[in-house]
């Protein structure tokens, strides 16, 4: 699964960036929780970005 994640966030990426509802959103997608979301992303050292809810600091 952390592969696929992975790829998955790779490849929804908007200037280098992952947006939080896509992050929400892979979530979503693939049943994961969020927090898993956002800390596949700090291993990848990939930002998230325009979080309205501070979910992902």
């Amino acid at each position: 699964m952390n592969e696929k994640l992975e790829m998955e966030i790779q490849d929804s990426l908007v200037d280098g960036k992952l947006p939080c509802a896509v992050a929400f959103s892979i979530a979503k997608k693939l049943e994961v929780s969020t927090k898993q979301v956002g800390d596949t992303a700090n291993k990848l050292d990939i930002k998230i970005n325009k979080c309205q809810l501070g979910c992902f600091p």
